[in-house]
Protein backbone atom coordinates (compact mmCIF):
# COMPACT_ATOMS: atom_id res chain seq x y z
CA UNK A 1 0.00 0.00 0.00
CA UNK A 2 1.21 3.51 -0.77
CA UNK A 3 0.74 5.62 2.36
CA UNK A 4 0.43 8.91 0.48
CA UNK A 5 -2.17 7.83 -2.05
CA UNK A 6 -3.99 5.14 0.07
CA UNK A 7 -4.13 2.74 -2.83
CA UNK A 8 -4.07 -1.06 -2.61
CA UNK A 9 -2.66 -3.58 -4.98
CA UNK A 10 -4.57 -6.80 -5.60
CA UNK A 11 -2.29 -8.43 -3.05
CA UNK A 12 -3.04 -5.63 -0.60
CA UNK A 13 -6.80 -6.11 -1.04
CA UNK A 14 -6.34 -9.83 -0.47
CA UNK A 15 -4.41 -9.20 2.73
CA UNK A 16 -7.11 -6.80 4.04
CA UNK A 17 -10.11 -8.99 3.16
CA UNK A 18 -8.88 -12.57 3.05
CA UNK A 19 -10.23 -12.92 -0.50
CA UNK A 20 -7.86 -14.93 -2.72
CA UNK A 21 -5.86 -12.94 -5.26
CA UNK A 22 -7.27 -15.07 -8.08
CA UNK A 23 -10.85 -14.23 -7.06
CA UNK A 24 -10.12 -10.48 -6.84
CA UNK A 25 -8.51 -10.58 -10.25
CA UNK A 26 -11.60 -12.37 -11.63
CA UNK A 27 -13.95 -9.74 -10.16
CA UNK A 28 -11.78 -7.04 -11.63
CA UNK A 29 -11.58 -8.65 -15.08
CA UNK A 30 -15.37 -9.13 -15.14
CA UNK A 31 -16.00 -5.45 -14.39
CA UNK A 32 -17.45 -5.89 -10.91
CA UNK A 33 -14.35 -4.37 -9.32
CA UNK A 34 -12.78 -1.89 -11.74
CA UNK A 35 -9.35 -0.59 -10.68
CA UNK A 36 -9.12 2.92 -9.34
CA UNK A 37 -5.83 3.54 -11.08
CA UNK A 38 -2.85 1.82 -12.63
CA UNK A 39 0.79 2.15 -11.75
CA UNK A 40 3.34 3.28 -14.37
CA UNK A 41 4.16 -0.39 -14.80
CA UNK A 42 0.49 -1.16 -15.55
CA UNK A 43 -0.43 -2.85 -12.27
CA UNK A 44 -3.97 -2.26 -10.97
CA UNK A 45 -4.52 -0.34 -7.75
CA UNK A 46 -7.66 0.20 -5.66
CA UNK A 47 -8.79 2.86 -3.19
CA UNK A 48 -10.94 2.59 -0.02
CA UNK A 49 -14.16 2.77 -2.06
CA UNK A 50 -13.00 -0.24 -4.06
CA UNK A 51 -12.22 -2.05 -0.79
CA UNK A 52 -15.80 -1.42 0.38
CA UNK A 53 -17.11 -2.53 -3.03
CA UNK A 54 -15.16 -5.79 -2.76
CA UNK A 55 -16.57 -6.47 0.69
CA UNK A 56 -20.10 -5.84 -0.66
CA UNK A 57 -19.49 -8.30 -3.48
CA UNK A 58 -18.27 -10.91 -0.99
CA UNK A 59 -21.30 -10.47 1.28
CA UNK A 60 -23.72 -10.83 -1.64
CA UNK A 61 -21.89 -13.89 -2.93
CA UNK A 62 -22.11 -15.47 0.54
CA UNK A 63 -25.86 -14.93 0.28
CA UNK A 64 -25.74 -16.82 -3.03
CA UNK A 65 -26.57 -13.78 -5.18
CA UNK A 66 -25.38 -14.38 -8.73
CA UNK A 67 -22.73 -12.16 -10.36
CA UNK A 68 -25.11 -10.60 -12.88
CA UNK A 69 -27.43 -9.43 -10.10
CA UNK A 70 -24.50 -8.15 -8.07
CA UNK A 71 -23.46 -6.10 -11.09
CA UNK A 72 -26.95 -4.55 -11.28
CA UNK A 73 -26.83 -3.72 -7.55
CA UNK A 74 -23.41 -2.09 -7.85
CA UNK A 75 -24.57 -0.24 -10.97
CA UNK A 76 -27.62 1.17 -9.16
CA UNK A 77 -30.25 -0.73 -11.21
CA UNK A 78 -31.36 -2.77 -8.21
CA UNK A 79 -31.45 -1.96 -4.52
CA UNK A 80 -30.04 -4.30 -1.89
CA UNK A 81 -33.53 -4.52 -0.38
CA UNK A 82 -35.04 -5.78 -3.64
CA UNK A 83 -32.33 -8.40 -4.05
CA UNK A 84 -32.64 -9.45 -0.40
CA UNK A 85 -36.39 -10.01 -0.76
CA UNK A 86 -35.95 -12.24 -3.81
CA UNK A 87 -33.04 -14.07 -2.25
CA UNK A 88 -35.00 -14.62 0.98
CA UNK A 89 -37.76 -16.36 -0.98
CA UNK A 90 -35.23 -18.49 -2.82
CA UNK A 91 -33.52 -19.40 0.43
CA UNK A 92 -36.85 -20.37 2.01
CA UNK A 93 -37.48 -22.70 -0.93
CA UNK A 94 -34.04 -24.24 -0.52
CA UNK A 95 -34.72 -24.77 3.18
CA UNK A 96 -37.99 -26.57 2.40
CA UNK A 97 -36.22 -28.77 -0.14
CA UNK A 98 -33.48 -29.62 2.35
CA UNK A 99 -36.01 -30.40 5.09
CA UNK A 100 -37.92 -32.64 2.71
CA UNK A 101 -34.70 -34.36 1.70
CA UNK A 102 -33.80 -34.77 5.37
CA UNK A 103 -37.21 -36.31 6.11
CA UNK A 104 -36.90 -38.71 3.17
CA UNK A 105 -33.45 -39.82 4.33
CA UNK A 106 -34.74 -40.38 7.87
CA UNK A 107 -37.65 -42.44 6.57
CA UNK A 108 -35.39 -44.52 4.32
CA UNK A 109 -33.08 -45.24 7.25
CA UNK A 110 -35.96 -46.04 9.60
CA UNK A 111 -37.81 -48.31 7.14
CA UNK A 112 -34.65 -50.00 5.82
CA UNK A 113 -36.17 -49.56 2.40
CA UNK A 114 -35.38 -51.71 -0.63
CA UNK A 115 -34.09 -50.00 -3.81
CA UNK A 116 -37.61 -50.21 -5.27
CA UNK A 117 -39.15 -48.57 -2.19
CA UNK A 118 -36.44 -45.91 -2.26
CA UNK A 119 -37.33 -44.97 -5.84
CA UNK A 120 -41.05 -44.92 -5.01
CA UNK A 121 -40.58 -42.69 -1.96
CA UNK A 122 -38.32 -40.36 -3.96
CA UNK A 123 -40.90 -40.04 -6.74
CA UNK A 124 -43.85 -39.54 -4.37
CA UNK A 125 -42.16 -36.87 -2.27
CA UNK A 126 -41.04 -34.89 -5.34
CA UNK A 127 -44.58 -34.45 -6.62
CA UNK A 128 -45.80 -30.87 -6.76
CA UNK A 129 -48.95 -29.77 -4.94
CA UNK A 130 -50.92 -29.97 -8.20
CA UNK A 131 -49.56 -33.44 -8.96
CA UNK A 132 -50.50 -34.66 -5.48
CA UNK A 133 -54.03 -33.32 -5.96
CA UNK A 134 -54.23 -35.12 -9.30
CA UNK A 135 -53.22 -38.36 -7.58
CA UNK A 136 -56.05 -37.99 -5.07
CA UNK A 137 -58.51 -36.94 -7.79
CA UNK A 138 -57.63 -39.98 -9.90
CA UNK A 139 -58.20 -42.20 -6.87
CA UNK A 140 -61.66 -40.73 -6.22
CA UNK A 141 -62.55 -40.77 -9.92
CA UNK A 142 -61.61 -44.43 -10.06
CA UNK A 143 -64.03 -45.13 -7.21
CA UNK A 144 -66.82 -43.33 -9.02
CA UNK A 145 -66.11 -45.48 -12.07
CA UNK A 146 -66.91 -48.59 -10.02
CA UNK A 147 -70.51 -47.46 -9.43
CA UNK A 148 -71.88 -49.69 -12.17
CA UNK A 149 -70.57 -52.86 -10.49
CA UNK A 150 -70.45 -51.63 -6.87
CA UNK A 151 -73.39 -49.37 -5.95
CA UNK A 152 -71.66 -48.30 -2.70
CA UNK A 153 -68.69 -46.86 -4.62
CA UNK A 154 -70.35 -43.48 -5.18
CA UNK A 155 -71.14 -43.22 -1.46
CA UNK A 156 -67.57 -44.20 -0.62
CA UNK A 157 -66.15 -41.53 -2.96
CA UNK A 158 -68.46 -38.91 -1.43
CA UNK A 159 -67.28 -39.84 2.06
CA UNK A 160 -63.62 -39.65 1.05
CA UNK A 161 -64.11 -36.21 -0.50
CA UNK A 162 -65.01 -34.85 2.94
CA UNK A 163 -61.43 -35.43 4.10
CA UNK A 164 -58.94 -35.15 1.24
CA UNK A 165 -55.28 -35.55 2.27
CA UNK A 166 -53.27 -32.38 1.65
CA UNK A 167 -49.54 -32.63 2.37
CA UNK A 168 -48.11 -29.24 3.48
CA UNK A 169 -45.12 -27.74 1.71
CA UNK A 170 -42.97 -28.23 4.82
CA UNK A 171 -44.12 -31.61 6.19
CA UNK A 172 -42.97 -33.24 9.39
CA UNK A 173 -41.40 -36.69 9.32
CA UNK A 174 -44.73 -38.21 10.42
CA UNK A 175 -46.67 -36.37 7.71
CA UNK A 176 -44.21 -37.40 5.02
CA UNK A 177 -44.29 -41.06 6.09
CA UNK A 178 -48.11 -40.98 6.18
CA UNK A 179 -48.27 -39.41 2.72
CA UNK A 180 -45.99 -42.05 1.19
CA UNK A 181 -48.12 -44.83 2.70
CA UNK A 182 -51.33 -43.11 1.58
CA UNK A 183 -50.10 -42.63 -1.96
CA UNK A 184 -49.19 -46.30 -2.19
CA UNK A 185 -52.68 -47.27 -0.97
CA UNK A 186 -54.42 -44.97 -3.43
CA UNK A 187 -52.45 -46.48 -6.29
CA UNK A 188 -53.38 -50.05 -5.31
CA UNK A 189 -56.37 -51.42 -7.33
CA UNK A 190 -57.11 -53.99 -4.60
CA UNK A 191 -57.36 -51.28 -1.98
CA UNK A 192 -59.67 -49.26 -4.24
CA UNK A 193 -62.00 -52.27 -4.45
CA UNK A 194 -61.97 -52.67 -0.67
CA UNK A 195 -62.77 -48.98 -0.20
CA UNK A 196 -65.73 -49.28 -2.55
CA UNK A 197 -67.27 -51.90 -0.26
CA UNK A 198 -66.31 -50.89 3.29
CA UNK A 199 -65.47 -47.19 3.47
CA UNK A 200 -68.42 -46.66 5.80
CA UNK A 201 -69.38 -49.23 8.47
CA UNK A 202 -72.91 -50.63 8.39
CA UNK A 203 -75.55 -48.75 10.34
CA UNK A 204 -76.26 -49.89 13.89
CA UNK A 205 -79.56 -51.41 12.74
CA UNK A 206 -77.75 -53.59 10.18
CA UNK A 207 -74.70 -54.48 12.26
CA UNK A 208 -76.19 -57.66 13.75
CA UNK A 209 -77.76 -59.81 10.99
CA UNK A 210 -80.69 -61.85 12.21
CA UNK A 211 -81.45 -59.44 15.07
CA UNK A 212 -84.43 -57.09 14.90
CA UNK A 213 -83.20 -53.63 13.74
CA UNK A 214 -84.40 -51.77 16.85
CA UNK A 215 -82.82 -54.36 19.15
CA UNK A 216 -79.59 -54.41 17.14
CA UNK A 217 -79.32 -50.61 17.26
CA UNK A 218 -79.74 -50.59 21.06
CA UNK A 219 -77.13 -53.32 21.56
CA UNK A 220 -74.56 -51.71 19.27
CA UNK A 221 -75.11 -48.34 20.92
CA UNK A 222 -74.63 -49.93 24.37
CA UNK A 223 -71.42 -51.65 23.25
CA UNK A 224 -70.04 -48.43 21.79
CA UNK A 225 -70.76 -46.44 24.97
CA UNK A 226 -69.27 -49.16 27.17
CA UNK A 227 -66.07 -49.46 25.18
CA UNK A 228 -65.46 -45.73 24.55
CA UNK A 229 -64.03 -44.87 28.04
CA UNK A 230 -61.62 -47.83 27.87
CA UNK A 231 -60.41 -46.76 24.43
CA UNK A 232 -60.00 -43.16 25.55
CA UNK A 233 -57.94 -44.37 28.50
CA UNK A 234 -55.88 -46.47 26.04
CA UNK A 235 -56.71 -49.64 27.97
CA UNK A 236 -55.16 -52.78 26.52
CA UNK A 237 -58.06 -54.95 25.29
CA UNK A 238 -56.20 -58.01 26.59
CA UNK A 239 -55.68 -56.57 30.06
CA UNK A 240 -57.52 -57.34 33.31
CA UNK A 241 -58.99 -53.82 33.21
CA UNK A 242 -60.68 -54.63 29.90
CA UNK A 243 -62.24 -57.79 31.32
CA UNK A 244 -64.91 -55.92 33.27
CA UNK A 245 -65.91 -53.95 30.17
CA UNK A 246 -66.22 -57.12 28.09
CA UNK A 247 -68.24 -58.89 30.78
CA UNK A 248 -70.66 -55.95 30.90
CA UNK A 249 -71.21 -55.99 27.14
CA UNK A 250 -71.53 -59.79 26.92
CA UNK A 251 -74.00 -59.78 29.83
CA UNK A 252 -76.23 -57.22 28.10
CA UNK A 253 -76.19 -59.20 24.82
CA UNK A 254 -76.98 -62.43 26.68
CA UNK A 255 -79.93 -60.85 28.51
CA UNK A 256 -81.44 -59.12 25.47
CA UNK A 257 -80.91 -62.05 23.07
CA UNK A 258 -81.85 -64.62 25.72
CA UNK A 259 -78.68 -66.59 25.17
CA UNK A 260 -76.17 -67.94 27.69
CA UNK A 261 -73.07 -65.80 28.21
CA UNK A 262 -70.76 -68.54 27.01
CA UNK A 263 -67.85 -68.76 24.56
CA UNK A 264 -70.33 -69.37 21.75
CA UNK A 265 -71.97 -65.98 22.32
CA UNK A 266 -68.56 -64.29 22.52
CA UNK A 267 -67.46 -65.86 19.24
CA UNK A 268 -70.72 -64.81 17.54
CA UNK A 269 -70.35 -61.22 18.84
CA UNK A 270 -66.75 -61.03 17.64
CA UNK A 271 -67.75 -62.25 14.19
CA UNK A 272 -70.59 -59.72 13.87
CA UNK A 273 -68.50 -56.77 14.99
CA UNK A 274 -65.65 -57.77 12.71
CA UNK A 275 -67.87 -57.85 9.62
CA UNK A 276 -68.06 -54.56 7.77
CA UNK A 277 -64.90 -53.23 9.46
CA UNK A 278 -61.71 -53.27 7.41
CA UNK A 279 -58.52 -52.46 9.41
CA UNK A 280 -56.87 -51.16 6.23
CA UNK A 281 -59.70 -48.67 5.71
CA UNK A 282 -59.26 -47.49 9.29
CA UNK A 283 -55.55 -47.15 8.57
CA UNK A 284 -56.36 -44.96 5.56
CA UNK A 285 -58.38 -42.55 7.72
CA UNK A 286 -55.66 -42.41 10.38
CA UNK A 287 -53.10 -41.56 7.68
CA UNK A 288 -55.34 -38.78 6.36
CA UNK A 289 -55.59 -37.32 9.87
CA UNK A 290 -51.79 -37.42 10.18
CA UNK A 291 -51.12 -35.80 6.78
CA UNK A 292 -53.64 -33.03 7.48
CA UNK A 293 -52.39 -32.63 11.07
CA UNK A 294 -55.88 -33.16 12.48
CA UNK A 295 -56.44 -34.10 16.08
CA UNK A 296 -57.63 -37.69 16.49
CA UNK A 297 -60.72 -37.70 18.71
CA UNK A 298 -61.26 -41.03 20.53
CA UNK A 299 -65.02 -40.75 20.02
CA UNK A 300 -64.50 -40.79 16.27
CA UNK A 301 -62.47 -44.00 16.25
CA UNK A 302 -64.23 -47.30 15.49
CA UNK A 303 -64.79 -49.34 18.65
CA UNK A 304 -65.16 -52.70 16.89
CA UNK A 305 -61.44 -53.65 16.65
CA UNK A 306 -60.92 -53.10 20.39
CA UNK A 307 -64.00 -55.13 21.31
CA UNK A 308 -63.23 -57.96 18.86
CA UNK A 309 -59.70 -58.28 20.28
CA UNK A 310 -61.06 -58.28 23.83
CA UNK A 311 -63.73 -60.86 23.04
CA UNK A 312 -61.33 -63.24 21.33
CA UNK A 313 -58.37 -62.68 23.59
CA UNK A 314 -59.94 -63.72 26.87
Amino acid sequence: MNGTTSLYSIGGLSARTGVPVRTIRFYSDSGLLPPTNRTPAGYRSYDEAALTRLRTICVLRELDVDLATIGRVLGGDLSVAEVAAVQADATALQIRVLRLRHSVLRQLARRRSTPEETLLMHDLTRLTSDERRCLVTDFLTGLTGLTATTPMAATAAAALRTAVPDLPEDPSDAQLAAWVELAALMGDPDFRARVAHTTLPPSDEDALPGVAPHTAADLVRFARQAVAPAMEAQTDPLSEQASAVVETVVSRFATVLERPADPGLRAWMAQQFEQGHDPLIERYWRLVWTVNDWQVLPGHLPFQPWLVTALRGR
